[in-house]
Formats: structure tokens, sequence, C-alpha cells
């Protein structure tokens, strides 16, 4: 039977060493009671943490090495959001139990991103208890340099990267709240399961893009947020919002759901001037990431307007629509 440290060292400890380059990220990793660490010179730290409880962030059967994959990734992507290089992250989680054969497929899923984001695992913790994962991850970025939610300015475009709406898709499947042949439900699951944290589109929109977030709680509440920091309104076709032509064949009622309130995304909605438009869509280009400007930002009339999206069609025509977020206390 595993022990705590017998664990950390059999599915952690030792690929964190394999992992680590002559101390490139960690100065210091796993094995003392703190790691050290430093930014890259001339750059401040960049750190996010994120929680995923099981039966509220995923289902009790996934796929071990897809949780491993996703653990990692939405904490990634809020790098991604600043404009942030990934350094080091560590991992705290309770387990029900320690399955070995769990383990080997969670960190192999963990590690297979780590390593392609040059992002070195340097401590953590693990307990018993029902199935918890928390992550906190460290990143680097010049001061002047970050993507901030507070940094929108009138005049802006508002942008999308890749496709909104998947990972919804894939949970209401689940759910049973609706159907999708084969081909979609895989396409579905594997937005839901397998999210790609945008880094590399993040590094390449400083100095181009003002306001940055990543989609993790839908369009409708993130995007607020980038409004709410900045003191600014939008307007938004909810025509132009990027879509994948697996969510297109759902009914037009489900495709609004998904991707203007849905979650679960990661993908990018920034902003940025209009005379950077050939600047945006040359940065998706070279990270081959999908580019889509869906919006606008303005500016608050009086001093009685509050942050507010206005959602339009392609005609132009406001569209009354009754929207919010996901909120982590209060089921979809």
């Amino acid at each position: 039977m595993l022990s705590e440290f017998s664990l950390i060292d059999r599915f952690f400890a030792r690929r964190a060493s394999a992992q680590s380059s002559d101390a490139a990220n960690g100065a210091l990793g796993i094995g003392d009671d703190c790691a050290l660490l430093a930014p890259r010179a001339g750059e401040m730290l960049a750190i996010s943490t994120d929680m995923l409880v099981e039966g509220r962030h995923f289902f009790a059967d996934v796929d071990p090495e897809a949780l491993g994959h996703k653990a990692l990734a939405v904490n990634l992507s809020d790098l991604a959001a600043m404009g942030a290089q990934p350094q080091a992250f560590t991992l705290a989680f309770s387990l029900p139990k320690a399955d070995e054969a769990w383990l080997a497929a969670f960190s192999n899923g963990l590690f297979a991103l780590a390593e392609r984001h040059g992002c070195e695992l340097i401590g953590g913790d693990t307990t018993g208890g029902p199935l918890n994962l928390c992550i906190t991850v460290f990143g680097s970025v010049p001061p002047r340099a970050a993507l901030r939610r507070d940094a929108a300015q009138p005049g802006d475009d508002i942008w999308i990267s890749g496709t909104l709406g998947d990972a919804r898709a894939g949970l209401g499947l689940q759910r049973a709240e609706w159907s999708a042949d084969a081909a979609d439900t895989a396409t579905f699951r594997r937005a839901l399961e397998r999210p790609e944290p945008r880094v590399a589109l993040g590094l390449a929109l400083r100095g181009i893009a003002h306001a940055a977030l990543d989609l993790s709680d839908g369009l409708a509440g993130d995007l607020l947020h980038i409004l709410e920091r900045s003191t600014m309104q939008a307007t938004v076709d909810i025509d132009a919002i990027p879509r994948s032509a697996a969510l297109r064949r759902l009914s037009p009622d489900i495709q609004q759901r998904c991707t203007l309130a849905g979650g679960d995304d990661y993908e990018l909605c920034f902003t940025a001037p209009a005379t950077a438009r050939a600047a945006v869509e040359k940065a998706g280009r070279e990270v081959n990431v999908p580019v889509t400007r869906i919006g606008t930002i303005s500016a608050l009339q009086t001093a009685a307007d509050r942050p507010a999206i206005g959602w339009r069609d392609a005609a132009g025509a406001p569209l009354i629509l009754t929207l919010q977020g996901f909120d982590h206390f209060h089921a979809d």
C-alpha cells in the first residue's frame, strides 16, 4: 500500500526532477520545506490558483489522464490571459484512496502538458479525503507588458480566440440535456476535458492588446469583468461569435446558451485598438490560433451609466438577453 511520501516520490517527485533543467525555473524545487523561485530578470511573477472539485468541476468517472491535463491547463490559461510565460507550479490534492493506475494516468496527463510549456512542478501537498485538486502556477511577465482587465479603452475591438461553446455542449451531453452524433460528441467531450491554454497567443499579444482574460465562466459573465474593471460598456454581435461546425449542428437556442453563458472554454477574450487589427490577425496566424472580432468597447455616457453588454445581431438590431456566467456556488 502506498504511503503519502512513496506516492509523492513515485508519481510526482521523480517526474519533477527529470523535468527540471539546471534549476532554470525553480531555484529549489521538491524536497525542502519551501521551493525557491525567482522571476526572469526585469520581470514580475504572475501567480494564479485554481481548485477543481469532484462533482462541481468534473464528473467522478472522468479519464484521470484528461483530468491531469485540465487541472494544469486551467491555470496555464490564467497566465496566457496575462501575457505571462509559465515557469513553475505547485500541486495540492486530496484522494479517497491511493489508486496506482489512477495516479499514473493523472500524472501522465499533468506532466505531458507541463513539459510542453516548460512549467516545472516545484512542490505541493497530498492527503486523504474527497477528490479535490488545487494548483498554483507561477509565470513571468515584464511589468508594462502584462495584459490586465482594467486596460480596455473606448473604441477598442473585442476579440475571441478559437471557438466558444463546445465545452458547455459536452456538459449538456453528459447531463442528457441534448444529443449529438458520435463525431460531434467526441468534439464536445474533448473541449470539456482537454482545454488548450492559449499561452503562445497571450505572449504574442504583448504590446498589441490592451485588456484580456480567459473565458472560464462564460462570455456574458467574463467580458463584464473587463467592463467593470475598466469602467466601460460593450456592444457584441452574437452572430460573429466563433463556434465550431459541431456546435452549429445544434439548435440556435442551445448554441446561444453554450456560446454566451456556457463557460469552461478557456479561450482568450481581449481588447485592442482598431488600428491594431492587422497586428492581432498576424499574431493569431503566427501561433496558429484563429482570432475573431466580435464587438466594440465604448465609454460610459453619463455618471448614471453602469458597465454593461449590449447584444446585437448581424444586422445591428438590439437583442434582449438575460444571461449570466457560471457561479461556483450555484449549479448551472
